[in-house]
């Protein structure tokens, strides 16, 4: 009997190829989905599992949530707190290593203490985990990174040239560890040791320094609040001497600035954790929003290709009416029937997910750029996944045949056999099926439109300066006396418009006044030529000048919202002094319109220029369409210079867009989902005027011999599948405005959201619409009568 069914399914699939492939094309790229999308959350929250004994390593963090610590920290913390076993610490960053062919950037580079590799599991190719970092001048290469110097991973013992201060020095290679796992919040190529002195380790200032990252090893069995509360007690007691100090000399209260209070991160959470930064050496952090922003578009897909099939299948029971009858008079009961249909269900259902996993491997590639990812092939056959897989089919099979086989079989065989047979009721629930399915597809493109319009505005505004043709070269340590040589030779080039520098990253504190409000600003160290090189123009005072050699150490410039914190109604000839520097006095010189120097995701803040400090980037204005030979001319003057130091370049406008990669996703998130369930639903859309036009067979042929034209007849037949989906876009839009709103709310600068989005989203949505039911429609309305009557 079960061969029976099997054998009477694929019949019928092969009898009626469109409809077949139509069910198969919709619940393939439905399974497709949710199966890529079940590979990208077991991805996310696999993170840092690997490691041994991660429950109890924790990262220590501060109140001020910037996932950075100092030296102390760690030595300190486990030195004087009961329940703390032991510590790493990892700072970020990049080196130069000079190679035959010259010197270069390496980046990915982690110096941390010797007992990295005790505290995380990171297994080596060769050399020993306890000791290969605990020589000065010892270098631990990753499998990639050994092939890229040496050709082989076989690099222990060989010896590579890493720059310290203004020489090159000899490190020697004592391990090659494997490739990091692509799902680790730590990535290393290199691994150098943390060099502390001894001087560092004991001065107590360096509790309040913040540039790298410590874990920390708890004993079994320990209270995580009890540590944190030792840890605090301690902190206080070890420090309070020092900030009280530090307070008085920078003019400040003890009563208004706290000490702050230190916690403890889990290791697991810093992946999905949005609150607490990756920095200083962490990596690939991603928010849970994305997970579940993925899952539900899933679920919408595979949703909208169930209801295609129950809606394709319901189309053509028509047409399989007298099957049922026939099997009915012969015999077959209900339950023989529903089993029936469930296999047709199934089976289908089996060649969707055949087809599905080929989908998968070939759609592998474009979704793990999409979701920045590494995702494999053989990522699917993990035993929960295949757990999952299984259960999705089930679901899947039960979910799309279980209606349509409760449907058919309940037919009546006489009503059946003697064409008498019609379509029980008004279809209520494919109709709502329908709603539905339009109500999640415009719900997607009106989210869509809405984003592309955010995102074009971020990357479009005018930012206050000028970001066009502008090319960065970063070199740091540059004194205002190494510059200008190297500015000249530049400039004898006719297509270079203009050299400047400023300094290197960022760097922020605040001001110190005796009478009125600390201004707390981002600083930036410039020359005289920076402002007019990015066109930013001043609204009081004037510009840094040579003429005026003061302007060196005691002038700056502030902007307009430094101006408004400050509560100057007169800022040029105010003065200030800085937190944490001398007692300098600072006049103010000129006011600065503001410009968006960070991303339109933050508002503008009060911002600081001066010339008394280092520099650590060139920021050069070229002619328009002169990029090839300008640059060429930048590296040659770059390298003349400085041969020991590796040349590398970004525009300023790239760099800007960058900045944006997180609003990026979201756009192609979101696009791409509203792209898969508008298709879907248009195959289900297009299913349902087949089941009308079949419905309305002999009427329709009425109409024509009594006279109704073919657009007459196509418009009868497409109002009510647009009524259905105008009452899905009356559901959808306030839905899509509460949802867009919301995200809205993370930008301080964002687009009005004015109705003629919602009009044009709605437009195309049922033009989309229109245009797929119009086909059956006119298909329908230009039949020959005479077929449809002639048994009348």
């Amino acid at each position: 009997m079960i061969r029976n069914y099997f054998k009477s399914a694929f019949r019928n699939l092969a009898r009626n190829k469109v409809y077949s492939f139509i069910n198969m094309a919709g619940l393939s790229l439905g399974l497709a989905c949710a199966i890529l999308i079940m590979l990208y959350v077991k991805d996310e929250v696999s993170f840092d599992r690997f490691h041994k004994n991660v429950n109890s390593i924790y990262r220590i963090e501060r109140n001020h949530k910037n996932g950075s610590t100092g030296f102390l920290q760690g030595p300190r913390f486990t030195q004087n707190v009961p329940g703390i076993k032991s510590f790493v610490r990892v700072q970020g960053g990049s080196e130069d290593i000079k190679k035959e062919t010259g010197v270069q950037e390496q980046n990915g580079v982690l110096h941390v203490d010797p007992n990295f590799f005790s505290v995380l599991t990171f297994p080596l190719l060769s050399g020993n985990p306890a000791t290969c970092l605990t020589e000065p001048h010892s270098i631990v290469l990753s499998e990639d990174a050994a092939k890229k110097y040496f050709g082989t991973t076989d690099a222990a013992g060989k010896v590579l040239m890493v720059k310290e201060d203004t020489s090159f020095v000899p490190y020697k290679v004592t391990a090659v560890a494997k490739r990091c796992p692509q799902n680790s919040s730590l990535q290393f190529d290199v691994l150098l040791p943390l060099k502390v002195s001894d001087a560092d380790a004991k001065d107590t200032h360096n509790w309040f320094n913040s540039f790298l990252t410590t874990f920390v090893v708890l004993e079994n069995n320990v209270n995580q609040q009890a540590v944190e509360k030792q840890m605090q007690s301690f902190y206080v007691k070890d420090a309070k001497q020092t900030f009280y100090e530090m307070l008085k000399n920078d003019g400040g209260n003890p009563d208004d600035i706290p000490m702050g209070a230190y916690f403890l991160q889990p290791y697991l959470d810093m992946h999905l954790n949005t609150q607490l930064p990756a920095s200083n050496g962490l990596t690939n952090a991603s928010s849970p929003m994305y997970s579940y922003l993925l899952s539900g578009i899933a679920l919408f897909v595979l949703l909208i290709a169930c209801i295609n099939f129950v809606n394709l299948t319901i189309a053509r029971s028509v047409k399989r009416s007298k099957e049922i009858g026939i099997r009915k008079v012969i015999g077959s009961d209900r339950k023989q029937l529903i089993l029936q249909f469930l296999g047709e269900s199934f089976f289908l259902c089996t060649v969707a997910f055949v087809l599905a996993i080929a989908l998968v491997q070939l759609l592998l590639p474009l979704f793990n750029e999409l979701a920045n990812k590494a995702l494999a092939i053989s990522y699917l056959f993990d035993a929960k996944l295949i757990a999952g897989y299984i259960a999705l089919y089930i679901i899947t099979g039960l979910f799309a045949g279980f209606y349509p086989a409760l449907v058919l079989s309940a037919y009546n065989p006489v009503q059946t056999l003697y064409s008498r047979f019609q379509i029980a009721g008004k279809n209520y629930l494919q109709k709502s099926l329908v709603v539905l399915q339009f109500t999640l597809a415009s719900f997607l493109i009106i989210a869509t439109y809405i984003i592309y319009a955010q995102f074009n505005l971020l990357t479009k505004t005018n930012l206050g300066y000028d970001d066009n043709d502008l090319v960065v070269v970063n070199k740091n340590g540059l004194k205002p006396s190494d510059v200008t040589a190297f500015k000249n030779e530049l400039l004898k080039n006719p297509n270079i418009a203009g050299v400047s520098v400023k300094n290197a990253g960022q760097w922020g504190t605040g001001t110190k006044n005796s009478v009125g409000t600390t201004v707390y600003f981002a600083g930036e160290t410039v020359d005289e030529n920076y402002l007019p090189l990015l066109k930013i123009p001043l609204t009081a005072g004037r510009n840094f000048s040579t003429a005026f050699p003061a302007d060196a150490a005691q002038s700056v410039i502030v902007n307009e919202s430094f101006v408004k914190a400050a509560h100057w109604k007169n800022p040029v000839g105010e003065t200030l002094q800085i937190l944490g520097s001398s007692n300098e006095t600072y006049h103010v010189i000129g006011v600065a319109k503001d410009y968006h120097f960070a991303s339109l995701t933050k508002k503008i803040t009060p911002q600081l220029f001066n010339m008394n400090g280092s520099y650590g980037a060139y920021y050069i204005r070229i002619k328009p369409n002169t990029a090839t030979s300008s640059l060429k001319w930048i590296q040659k003057i770059y390298q003349q210079f400085y041969p020991m130091n590796p040349y590398a370049y970004v525009f300023k406008n790239d760099e800007n867009r960058k900045q944006y990669a997180d609003v990026e996703k979201w756009k192609q998130i979101i696009s791409s989902g509203a792209i898969l369930t508008i298709f879907i639903s248009c195959i289900g859309l297009f299913g349902l005027s087949v089941l009308s036009a079949e419905k309305r067979i002999k009427e329709i042929g009425i109409r024509k011999v009594l006279g109704a034209s073919v657009q007459h007849i196509a418009t009868t037949l497409s109002t009510d599948f647009i009524k259905l989906v105008i009452i899905a876009l009356l559901i959808a839009s306030p839905l899509a405005y509460t949802a867009v709103s919301k995200w809205l709310q993370n930008f301080p600068y964002r687009i009005t959201i004015s109705w003629w989005l919602f009009a044009f989203a709605s437009l195309l949505v049922v033009s989309i619409a229109l245009f797929t039911v119009s086909f059956q429609a006119i298909k329908a309305a230009i039949a020959n009568p005479i077929k449809s009557l002639r048994t009348e």
